[in-house]
Formats: structure tokens, C-alpha cells, sequence
């Protein structure tokens, strides 16, 4: 990966992507020049990141985002994407050299483009996928497709999507013949926090074309993107699949974990001493129990499966889920056990909550176990204070009353519980707080002047 870039190649010719004729060396020559202009739809957390890199590699891109104040944001330099090391400087750099440009009028970005990278989120419908914005993506795609373009689904969707959904949604709206263009899967392989680092090449790039040219390019591309391997697997349906295989190893993983906590008591050991442990076999690699699964990806891709396919038995899936599902209520249990423990009298304890989001510095709420605990808490009659420096908007945590980060040490609390290990959080002053503290990010140092509780520990630590 060059890393370098160019200015945005505005007056140069316009070429195809998917193009047969061309070899590898002039395509990549081409790419490199700003000839083969890109368009990035979604500039969310994920898709902001991945435009500064192909802004910064190829100097000829358009970011596309519905979010005007977003548009706005990016087209003057900022970076509205928060805790992401080296991207307001990467963001400011591509957009003062003219490389990356942003704009809310999709269909004018894909009628200027000739590579359409898609980074949307897929939601879900109960427990069934929601294409509805991937597909309203297509449709502006499909509206300025031109013959010899190719569109690239980042984003992490259901295997066989881009087969079965993008191709036919392209051409039936552009009119295109299938092969006149080209479609590939690239899943991003990417956490918050360190976006930039796993874009250019943490991990090994998956590439996956509907067809032998369409995964040609996609590899040309991302070989320039990535300073990792590209491996190019036999088509898309097997690249996503990838995607959402690593999702779910990890949420059946995490839920074994969990469902071993549940044994601590009854056993009368440390559960996490046992996997620690157990982990140095070298073919066991247990995970960490603790509150629950949160975010966007690992909660989502199992119903990219179960609910997608369900001609299938997805029992162990749906166990999983169950199982980390359940953690949020499980970790309240704990915290009445803890409490009782402790001689704490009275229907309405106080209880300190640190971190409402899925996980330590990452300003995410979606299926976060924190809010649930929040919820089951105040349902026992117990007073619940909560703090997050992430968290912005406090009117849906009905119930729930805010302590200010500055004010923390001051609270008078029968307990407090760690339920996101934000960076913020590390160099609290323990035991000012007077209480047992349930660490279920074990954030605390072991020699923390306060009795510590863990899930799945052996009580106290």
C-alpha cells in the first residue's frame, strides 16, 4: 500500500473498473492516478475511516452520508467520528488535498463514480435481517451505474446478499446487463477504537467477486488498500460468510463463558482463574463472562443465519443468544447477592452504574447490556446513579439519575458496578466510594483498596 495518495484527479479520463481488457499493472496504475474515481456510501464509524484510506491511497473520493450535518462536517476538514486515533488528522489532511470530497446526493456520487463501496448498516427486524438500507443504497447506486463499474459491499450482510440482492437490484434499476458490472463482497474486518489500524492492514483483507473479474479488481483495489494479505476467496457468498462466521464464534464463545460463570457458587471457585487457566492448552481459548454482549455485530450475525436461513436448526445459535441474553439479569441477581452480602439493609439501596455503553470507549448504546441492568435495577426498588462520558442523550434512561464525571468520588453509594471499562473510569479513587465494587469489565488493579466482585468469580476477589 502506497499510503500517499494524489490530488483528486478531476481532469483526468474517467475509467472503468471492471474491465477485462485492462492488466492488473494498468489497472493498479490507474487506481493509484485518481483515473478510477470511488464513491464511499455511509460515513458512520465504520465508513468515515474506510474514505480518508481510499481518499488517502487512490485521491479520488466521495464520501456519501444522508446526515447532512455529517456532509457538512467532512466537506470542511472535521471528523465527527470521536475516539478514533489518527482520523481527524487523516480526515483533515485528504479533505485540504482535495482527495475527499462529501455530498447527500448519492445518485450525482454514483453517476461520477466508477467504484461504489457500500458501508451501511444492516439492522434487524425482530430477529430477521433488515436489508431496508443496503437496498435503498442500491437503488442510488443503480440510478448512476454506468458499464464497468463496481460496487463493493464493505458492510456485513447475510451470505448470499450480494449475490441474490445487489446484482439484481443493480440491474434491474440501471437497466445494466449482469457482467456489464461487477459486484464483490469485502467485509471490513474492523472495532472502534482502532479503525485506521485494521483498515490498512491489521488483519489479512477477504475479497469475494460474483465473478473472476469482479474479484480480480476488488483484489487489485484492496492489495493497494491494505498492507496485509488479500485473500480471495471462491466467491461472495463465501466472503460473507467469513464476515459472519467470525461474529458468531465469538457470541457462541462469550456465551460459554457465561454459562461456565453461572457454575462459580455451585462450585466454589473462580471461574476466571479456571479459564485463564484452561486457556493455556493450546486448544482451548475460552472467552471472558461478564455482563452481557452489546454492539452492533456480535448480538446482529447470528440472525444473519438463524433468521435468514431458517430451514436450518439454529438451535446452538439461539442458545447463545439466550445465554447472553440473559447476562443483563443475571448481573442484577449478583448485585442483590453482593449487597445482601455486605449487610445492606432497606427496599432502596443506592447503586452506581460506570458505563452505560456496549463497551469501554466506544459511544454505542445498541443492545448494550448496561441499559438492561439500569432497567432490571430500578425495578427492585433500588435507587440507581449512573455515569458515561460517551453518553450524550440521558431522556431514554428513564429512572435513571446522572452523576457527572467530575462529581463521581462524592457519591454516597451501597455499591457501584462496572459495566463499561472506559479509560475514565481506571484511576477512580476506589475506595472513596465506601462500597463493594461488581467489576464486570475487570477494569479494577488487584490491589484496589475495596472488596471486588466479578462475574463468575470467587466472592470477594
Amino acid at each position: 500500500m502506497t499510503g500517499e495518495g494524489t490530488m483528486r484527479a478531476v481532469d483526468a479520463p474517467r475509467r472503468a473498473a471492471y474491465d477485462p481488457s485492462a492488466s492488473d499493472a494498468e489497472l493498479r496504475e490507474a487506481f493509484l492516478a485518481g483515473e478510477i474515481p470511488v464513491a464511499v456510501y455511509g460515513l458512520g464509524k465504520m465508513g468515515l475511516p474506510l474514505a480518508a484510506v481510499y481518499a488517502d491511497v487512490c485521491g479520488n473520493v466521495t464520501g456519501v452520508d444522508v446526515d447532512e450535518s455529517v456532509v457538512e462536517t467532512v466537506s470542511g476538514g472535521g471528523c465527527h467520528v470521536e475516539r478514533e486515533p489518527g482520523l481527524p488528522d487523516l480526515v483533515a489532511d485528504v479533505v485540504d488535498r482535495g482527495a475527499l470530497s462529501a455530498t447527500s446526493d448519492p445518485v450525482a456520487a454514483a453517476r461520477a463514480a466508477s467504484v461504489h463501496v457500500v458501508m451501511v448498516p444492516t439492522l434487524l427486524d425482530g430477529h430477521e435481517p433488515d436489508l431496508s438500507t443496503v437496498e435503498a443504497a442500491l437503488e442510488s447506486i443503480g440510478a448512476g451505474l454506468s458499464p464497468g463499474d463496481l460496487v463493493v459491499v464493505e458492510c456485513t450482510v447475510p451470505p448470499r446478499t450480494t449475490r441474490d440482492v445487489v446484482v439484481p437490484t443493480l440491474a434491474r434499476i440501471s437497466g445494466l446487463e449482469v457482467g456489464e458490472f461487477g459486484a464483490a463482497a469485502c467485509p471490513e474486518r474492523t472495532s472502534s477504537g482502532r479503525a485506521l489500524e485494521d483498515v490498512r492492514g491489521a488483519y489479512p483483507k477477504v475479497v469475494g467477486g460474483v465473478d473472476a473479474e469482479s474479484t480480480r479488481v476488488a483484489s487489485i483495489i484492496y492489495g493497494e488498500i491494505t498492507s496485509n494479505d488479500v485473500i480471495a476467496t471462491t466467491d461472495a457468498a463465501t466472503a460473507e460468510a467469513v464476515k459472519v462466521f467470525e461474529g458468531v464464534y465469538r457470541d457462541v464463545n462469550i456465551a460459554v463463558a457465561n454459562q461456565l460463570a453461572r457454575y462459580a457458587e455451585t462450585l466454589d471457585v473462580d471461574v476466571n482463574e479456571a479459564i485463564e487457566v484452561a486457556n493455556t492448552q493450546p486448544y482451548c481459548d475460552i472467552h471472558t463472562p461478564g455482563p452481557g454482549v452489546g454492539g452492533h455485530c456480535i448480538p446482529v450475525y447470528p440472525y444473519f443465519l438463524a433468521g435468514a436461513f431458517p430451514e436450518v436448526d439454529a438451535g446452538l445459535l439461539h442458545a447463545a443468544r439466550d445465554v447472553n441474553d440473559s447476562m443483563p439479569e443475571h448481573t442484577v441477581a449478583l448485585l442483590e447477592a453482593m449487597l445482601d452480602a455486605h449487610g445492606v439493609d432497606g427496599d432502596a439501596p443506592t447503586v452506581l452504574l460506570l458505563g452505560l455503553a456496549y463497551r469501554g470507549n466506544v459511544a454505542e448504546l445498541r443492545y448494550s447490556p448496561g441499559p438492561v441492568v439500569a432497567r432490571e435495577l430500578a425495578a427492585t426498588g433500588a435507587r440507581v446513579l449512573a455515569a458515561d462520558p460517551f453518553v450524550d442523550d440521558w431522556t431514554e434512561f428513564e429512572g435513571v439519575e446522572r452523576v457527572p464525571m467530575d462529581l463521581l468520588d462524592s457519591q454516597n453509594v451501597d455499591a457501584v458496578a462496572v459495566l463499561a471499562g472506559h479509560d475514565e473510569f481506571r484511576d477512580l479513587d476506589w475506595a472513596a466510594f465506601d462500597a463493594p465494587v461488581m467489576d464486570g469489565r475487570f477494569l479494577l488493579p488487584e490491589d484496589v483498596d475495596a472488596p471486588v466482585y466479578t462475574v463468575g468469580g470467587r466472592w470477594p476477589r
